[in-house]
């Protein structure tokens, strides 16, 4: 088998580390999507929708190339939860979650040449042991997650947080689901394990 040009929509650090974990050549466009969720939209509705609009916005300068959207939502009791983008949002997410179950919907899509697209969404339960606001306040000066739905980087610090976690795919968490883009990946003629 032969690699397929791939390229990555998005503009995440985390993902781009993830994806160069299967040993694959690809290319990293960031997507120009507005990502306001539509009114009464679901959680795991506007990951999924979010996932294949980036892939497409990319696809439409790179129409001979695959193309891998994704995105991730948090839901927190119903209450959607996104990047903090600042230590004091941050402090108030992770406040309201503590002591709390919280389902993460990590989506992707694979974009063919054609087309056609192929989605998977993986959510992740987790549940936040109880936080007091200065552990919480330590832990947002340590690691700064301000770019991370849910203000926590599992892959980090942010693993001692949580009492437990439940997936069909660890790695979706952190945001691309590996196991479901291995699959997908497989099934378009590019198997990371056959790869040289």
């Amino acid at each position: 088998m032969t690699p397929i040009p791939l390229i990555l929509a998005s503009g995440s650090p985390y993902r781009a580390r993830q994806l160069s974990q299967l040993g694959l050549t690809f290319e990293i466009v960031r997507p120009d999507v507005d990502e306001t969720p539509l009114a009464g939209e679901p959680p795991a509705d506007l990951a999924l929708r979010l996932a294949e609009d980036k892939a497409r916005a990319v696809a439409r300068n790179w129409p001979k190339a695959w193309v891998i959207g994704s995105d991730q939502t948090a839901d927190c009791g119903g209450l959607l939860l996104g990047k903090p983008g600042s230590a004091e949002r941050a402090q108030a997410q992770l406040e309201q979650m503590s002591c709390k179950t919280v389902l993460f919907h990590s989506a992707l899509c694979l974009l063919a040449p054609d087309g056609q697209a192929e989605r998977v969404n993986v959510t992740t339960t987790v549940q936040l042991r109880q936080l007091s606001p200065a552990e919480i306040a330590a832990y947002i000066k340590k690691e700064q997650p301000l770019d991370c739905a849910g203000s926590f980087k599992v892959e980090g610090l942010g693993i001692s947080l949580f009492d437990w976690i439940r997936s069909d795919d660890p790695s979706a968490l952190i945001g691309l689901p590996l196991i479901g883009l291995c699959r997908l990946l497989r099934e378009a003629g590019c198997n990371p394990t056959t790869i040289p």
